[in-house]
């Protein structure tokens, strides 16, 4: 951030008296822009034993499959944000919608919220941030093409839950990947 969103003057980093965290500061009218994680939310959609999912036509990833997901906008619960989310990257319409993993990932600042939910129908298309969706059996699901780690572990955890059919709501992190050291 080099502006100040409130008067345009220019802003500098700096720890506010009384914070503990730098933030923007505008020098000028003083406000503290304050800058917080953005939330992910989607859809494992389900049809019988088959998971939908969407191969990107956007970066990053693109090209990649994923379930549908997206940031949640302002004005819309989380639950609001699946729906709408599901709807345009599959054209697809859910229900039943049960909160199942919250996937933090602080490096990037983003929390990824998916709920388990059925397909109202099988009537679903290519929105236009997809290339092409598709159900997927558990044996079928591409795991090498997968777009996010988030993805993979919520489908992970879907999967083992399904064979007990208990499915409780999981919270977990997700570290940065590890680069390995050049010698």
């Amino acid at each position: 951030m080099k502006f100040c969103s409130q008067c345009g003057n220019p802003v500098t980093q700096r720890i506010p008296e009384g914070d503990s965290r730098l933030r923007f500061v505008c020098d000028s009218c003083q406000t503290i822009h304050y800058q917080n994680p953005n939330i992910v939310a989607g859809c494992v959609p389900t049809w019988g034993s088959k998971v939908l999912l969407c191969r990107r036509a956007i970066e990053p990833r693109l090209g990649y499959w994923t379930l549908p997901a997206g940031f949640m906008e302002n004005g819309e619960t989380i639950e609001q944000a699946a729906i709408r989310e599901t709807a345009e990257e599959a054209c697809a319409r859910v229900r039943h919608l049960s909160i199942y993993t919250l996937i933090d990932v602080p490096h990037i600042s983003q929390v990824h919220v998916f709920f388990r939910a059925e397909l109202v129908d099988v009537d679903f298309a290519a929105g236009p941030e997809s290339l092409e969706v598709q159900l997927f059996d558990e044996a079928d699901i591409p795991w090498d093409e997968l777009a996010f780690r988030t993805v993979g572990r919520t489908l992970e955890c879907f999967f083992a839950d399904r064979r007990n059919e208990v499915y409780p709501v999981r919270s977990e992190s997700i570290p940065p990947l590890v680069q390995p050291a050049i010698t």
